[in-house]
């Protein structure tokens, strides 16, 4: 939460959850077959559990996960799993209380500790921990974050601070790229090699310790994967957006909101899909003077290029 005022989408424009649903049928007969449920904060969702059920009864949907920021997770763990959700990432980006507090706006940080160790409680397998590293705020707590995920049976995941979004403040000097987040790691536990294991379209590059345990790099900054990507957006409020560093989505609200059928709804995703061009990533790679991607003003004017809006 960068900034101390946003603007919030209005509550009539959200998608319910069966218009939800009617899209992700849609997409699955296209080819979808996994489903993340992210943020904003997820779990503020009423009935979030009954929704992820119709998740995974969707037919084609093979694999679901979910991100949150964990701070009543603890509360909803055991639903969840009920529910048939398959993984659950958490993003935290430091273990140190009063730097949780200043990136945050809140002091909950005991309570997403307690969300972590839920999910071992119930039964969830394949946890991530998802952390943006930012210079001169947390990348001394690299290692202690290594650590702490595999304490909590969590793989670590490693985030290269985005100029996208809400991240107003964003400067090139406050990236830390994968090399040395690489070399940080390694002066504390050794060599790491890349997993043999293809990456396929998954945005983070896996690396292995010398015991086996794994550790993930996402290096869309500095070195971006726009060329293997097949994932896209559909915010709360029906707007689908097919690259994170797109200005505009596709409003499919108001196409289903006017009575469109289902053919016509399979056919006009299948018509966005195909003429997709997004490269974003690839983009900025390129930008003489690289800046934030948007400045306040132009958030506050659109509210879909915020993080909390489109789902980051």
């Amino acid at each position: 939460m960068p900034e101390d005022h946003y603007v919030w989408l209005a509550r009539e424009s959200i998608l319910t959850f069966e218009e939800t649903l009617r899209l992700l049928n849609s997409f699955a007969k296209l080819g979808v077959t996994n489903v993340r449920i992210t943020g904003g904060e997820p779990l503020l969702r009423q009935d979030l559990p009954e929704f992820i059920k119709g998740v995974v009864k969707t037919p084609g949907i093979e694999g679901t996960a979910m991100t949150t920021n964990g701070v009543v997770l603890s509360r909803f763990a055991a639903e969840l799993k009920a529910s048939g959700l398959g993984r659950v990432t958490v993003s935290l980006d430091s273990l140190d209380h009063e730097r949780y507090r200043q990136f945050t706006k809140n002091d909950r940080l005991d309570q997403v500790f307690d969300g972590i160790r839920s999910l071992r409680k119930v039964g969830f397998t394949g946890t991530k921990i998802n952390t943006v590293v930012v210079r001169g705020f947390n990348e001394d707590e690299l290692a202690n974050m290594v650590e702490f995920a595999f304490e909590n049976n969590a793989e670590p995941r490693f985030i290269e601070y985005m100029d996208v979004g809400g991240a107003t403040g964003w400067s090139a000097d406050k990236v830390v790229p994968r090399s040395e987040i690489v070399e940080i790691i390694e002066e504390r536990f050794g060599s790491l090699t890349q997993d043999i294991d293809p990456r396929g379209s998954a945005p983070a590059e896996r690396f292995v310790l010398s015991d086996g345990r794994k550790i993930g790099i996402v290096a869309s900054t500095t070195t971006p994967f726009c060329g293997s990507c097949d994932r896209a957006r559909l915010t709360a409020d029906g707007h689908l957006f097919l690259c994170l560093y797109s200005d505009t989505g596709v409003d499919l609200r108001e196409l289903i909101r006017s009575g469109c059928t289902d053919g016509e709804l399979d056919e006009a995703l299948r018509e966005i899909w195909t003429g997709r061009t997004d490269r974003g990533a690839l983009d900025r790679l390129g930008a003489d003077q690289r800046t934030p991607l948007y400045q306040v003003g132009s958030l506050r004017q659109k509210p879909h290029r915020e993080m909390h809006t489109r789902g980051g």
